[in-house]
């Protein structure tokens, strides 16, 4: 693959407009780029969990996997009719939650966002996930949105949620457990 950025800018979006895909022109405050813009802040916050060091190597191996799958998940945003995500992308999601919920006790309380960094930003990595679905729900009533690129995000937040109990154990032994306040 050749130079496929060689300008950065090309002032072409002060107008208030960005270019998708497929060539077309569309308002920066579009439902599509609201929605490839909220996956893509949350491949951003996946790296912030990866920046952690000394995470479980199973973790690192299935963030960074995950992250190529949001780029592309994205990609399928960004340019309409392209279909990137497949049902065996949603599969593997659905493995990895069990592989990495069976280790984990039942939960009985809620529990608090934290736990220590790296479970922290998959926290914050799961919200926005889940804001990515959001915007993608909303693409959805107006253009179309494969089934398959909604069920992918619902199931990424359910693992991070996960992964994130994995993470407070590794770095802190415990989770933090929500204490309901007396009325």
């Amino acid at each position: 693959m050749g130079n496929r950025l060689s300008k950065i800018y090309t002032r072409t979006g002060d107008d208030g407009t960005t270019g998708l895909g497929d060539g077309s022109r569309v308002p920066k405050t579009s439902l599509r780029i609201e929605a490839f813009g909220t996956v893509d802040e949350a491949n951003s916050a996946l790296a912030l969990v990866l920046a952690v060091p000394n995470l479980p190597a199973d973790v690192v191996a299935l963030l960074t996997d995950i992250q190529h799958s949001l780029f592309d998940l994205g990609g399928e945003l960004a340019v309409p009719g392209y279909r990137a995500i497949k049902e065996e992308h949603v599969t593997r999601l659905e493995q990895a939650l069990d592989r990495f919920n069976e280790a984990l006790p039942p939960l009985k309380e809620f529990i608090l966002p934290g736990g220590g960094p790296a479970s922290a930003a998959c926290h914050l990595a799961r919200a926005i996930t889940r804001r990515a679905e959001r915007c993608a729900w909303r693409l959805k009533e107006t253009e179309d949105v494969a089934e398959e690129l909604l069920r992918y995000l619902n199931r990424l937040s359910d693992l991070l949620f996960v992964v994130a109990r994995v993470l407070a154990r590794h770095e802190n032994g415990s989770e933090v457990l929500w204490r309901r306040e007396p009325r």
